[in-house]
């Protein structure tokens, strides 16, 4: 989405300067007072002055202007109905994307955009026509009748959530503080997978920071746990780098799945009609990379003019729980290798002092750097069906993992497992590892109904010890659960010097 903008030329042809209202208005600015009904002290009401049988000769002309001086306003529903609907005793045409409004100058005023106009020094607050030129694509004829609409009446209109980012676009314009409003608290309620990239896109644009933090979240947490193909297909290079790269991302399984995720977001992105299933992607995708414009493996389409703008994307990859051969290149999957300097300058780091950490036994990280955990650690995810006791680890690499889960009812334990080093067992000793631990429940609409975090702590072991991390005794829990889990295994404070 683009910045709005739009110039007021007259009917004639003529140019004029155009006015400089705010190009984005933001909901949380104090609005003026609109409310407008006619005083009975002043001798002038909506039922005996306005309308009805007996006021037949009464100027309509001479009562807006009445209106306008006292800022007073007639029946909501007359207004919207016979002078907006039907046009009557219009004052005022305005031209815009192909169509014709009948409006009048004194409800136009409530729009802070041509209130600059009509009440100012402009030749325009003279003229009967105004002709809007509007470049910006978000705003179209719908998203403007609904705004010029809304200056009649104190009613909310009927806006649907599929055209609130348009609606948005056109208050924003207009400067219509009652409409962004409006806007701002459909979109915290209707956030969804066939809305979510919408809405986030426009609450960036018109600085709806509030909805901006929610979408983001709903994103984070639903991207890998509630994935479709029209979610996939919404999601743009600049998001899903955030996404991607975010800490917070929940992973269903182990980070080698955003590598997964990603390939098939990328197919969608160059095949946005494909309409096959979630189930079918993966090979599509696999197919599709593996053969697309001459090439044979998506290692020489990413570093192709068509896939450049992928690489930042794929950077943000976080594999040091897969091992690394000496051609600088790892493993993805049996016959899908991707260069080591393309994902995050981190890798390589965490991997050499991974290696160094298993040979000689190293304690591991001693404080928590927020910056650090943010880039390095390690995600990974877990769905609990439901009720029972469940033990795992995330990973086979016997590098990579020390840790076996389990999770019951009344809480969460990890145990520090036994791990072979070239066929014999590895030197007991302390070893300190930062986690967090995330639980979630999700309803239908894949809204969380639950959550309960450790946050980031350092927790110390000795060998083969088993600790409880997380107590559930009072929680209530609904399933199915998921369970989330970040993990740093090395000191990489230490990393320049290893």
């Amino acid at each position: 989405m683009g910045l709005l903008t739009s110039r007021v030329l007259r009917c004639g042809g003529s140019s004029l300067e155009e006015p400089q209202p705010e190009a984005i208005a933001s909901p949380s600015r104090p609005s003026v007072s609109r409310k407008r009904k006619l005083s009975s002290s002043e001798g002038l009401t909506p039922s005996s002055e306005v309308h009805g049988p007996q006021n037949r000769g009464v100027n309509l002309h001479q009562v807006l202007n009445y209106i306008y001086r006292k800022r007073v306003k007639i029946s909501s529903n007359y207004a919207y109905e016979n002078l907006f609907l039907n046009g009557k005793d219009s004052d005022i045409k305005i031209l815009a994307l192909g169509r014709t409004w009948y409006l009048h100058k004194v409800f136009l005023c409530h729009s802070g955009y041509f209130a600059n106009i009509l009440k100012g020094i402009w030749r325009e607050s003279h003229s009967r026509v105004i002709r809007l030129v509007i470049k910006n694509e978000d705003i179209d004829a719908r998203s403007l009748h609904i705004v010029f609409g809304s200056l009649y009446t104190d009613e909310d209109l009927s806006i649907t959530p599929l055209e609130v980012p348009h609606v948005l676009a056109a208050a924003c314009l207009l400067r219509v503080d009652r409409v962004i409003r409006q806007c701002d608290g459909i979109m915290k309620t209707t956030i969804n997978r066939n809305t979510a990239c919408s809405y986030y896109l426009a609450a960036e644009t018109y600085r709806l920071n509030a909805v901006k933090t929610q979408c983001f979240e709903w994103l984070l947490h639903n991207l890998m746990i509630h994935p479709s193909v029209a979610l996939y297909k919404e999601v743009d290079t600049k998001l899903m780098y955030l996404l991607a790269s975010s800490s917070d991302l929940l992973v269903r399984q182990k980070e080698m799945d955003v590598y997964t995720t990603l390939k098939k977001w990328m197919f969608l992105y160059f095949n946005p009609y494909w309409n096959g299933t979630f189930m079918q992607l993966l090979d599509h995708a696999n197919n599709w990379l593996s053969t697309c414009m001459g090439y044979i493996h998506n290692i020489s389409f990413l570093e192709s003019e068509e896939g450049l703008i992928f690489q930042p994307v794929f950077k943000t990859l976080r594999f040091q729980h897969i091992i690394c051969d000496l051609a600088s290149t790892i493993i993805l999957e049996e016959d899908r290798l991707i260069p080591l300097h393309w994902l995050s300058p981190v890798y390589k780091q965490q991997w050499l002092i991974l290696l160094h950490a298993q040979e000689y036994g190293a304690t591991g990280p001693q404080t928590i750097n927020e910056e650090q955990l943010e880039e390095c650690t390690m995600r990974c995810g877990k769905r609990i069906p439901k009720d029972g006791r469940y033990t795992w680890k995330w990973t086979a690499s016997r590098l990579s993992f020390p840790i076996r889960v389990t999770f019951t009812r009344q809480c969460v334990i990890f145990r520090q497992r036994h791990q072979e080093c070239d066929g014999s067992a590895c030197e007991n000793h302390i070893r300190n590892i930062i986690f967090r631990i995330t639980l979630m429940c999700f309803d239908s609409n894949q809204k969380v109904t639950f959550s309960k975090t450790t946050g980031y702590k350092i927790l110390t072991f000795e060998y083969n010890e088993e600790q409880i991390v997380m107590k559930l005794d009072t929680e209530i829990l609904t399933f199915p659960l998921y369970i989330f889990g970040n993990f740093l295994f090395v000191n990489l404070a230490s990393a320049e010097n290893e």
